[in-house]
């Protein structure tokens, strides 16, 4: 099992913040085809805290490159430590999808078919803007593939700096389809 991000000095406080991480794949990974590696992602993600998991849903690939398989998609939300730093869950999550196979060498081409991708979406009120992370994710609201299942577990959930809900944006994406 890999560790878990070191939060803070100070005593563990009895208060969580929702974080909401998209999980995607669409290649093989050590776990098998994308549907186990989501399901065994899912599963590590429980060291965090509580997690509650949309149904897996597929995908097509949007702006990748030719050829490149459906995706396998689900959104977790995880209740973890008030002290937990985004920056901290982002470097777990980003080892996570260096255990299950992700390749980050800068050469590969955008938008690449991947064994594991996990994405931050949000983390409680934190709103951040830098170049290694923005908060919330700055294309969540345009991705079908994480709002359908965020809308599964939180249609009426409003991410940080936005005006619509999930349930309002979906119909968006429907209107603009």
């Amino acid at each position: 099992m890999s560790s878990l991000p070191n939060t803070t000095s100070k005593p563990k406080s009895d208060c969580s913040q929702l974080a909401i991480v998209a999980l995607g794949a669409n290649l093989p990974s050590p776990a098998g085809a994308p549907a186990e590696t989501i399901k065994a992602v899912l599963e590590e993600l429980r060291q965090l805290g509580s997690v509650q998991a949309s149904s897996l849903q597929h995908s097509a690939p949007q702006n990748c490159p030719p050829g490149s398989p459906d995706f396998v998609n689900a959104v977790a939300l995880i209740a973890v430590d008030a002290d937990l730093h985004p920056r901290l869950l982002l470097e777990y999550l980003q080892s996570l999808e260096q255990r299950y196979g992700r390749v980050r060498s800068g050469q590969e081409p955008a938008n690449s078919p991947r064994s594991l991708d996990l994405d931050l979406i949000s983390l409680g009120d934190w709103v951040l803007s830098d170049p290694d992370l923005t908060l919330p994710h700055p294309r969540a609201e345009q991705r079908r593939f994480v709002l359908q299942p965020l809308h599964e577990l939180l249609p009426n959930y409003v991410l940080p700096g936005s005006q619509e809900s999930v349930h309002e944006l979906l119909l968006r994406l429907d209107r603009c389809a």
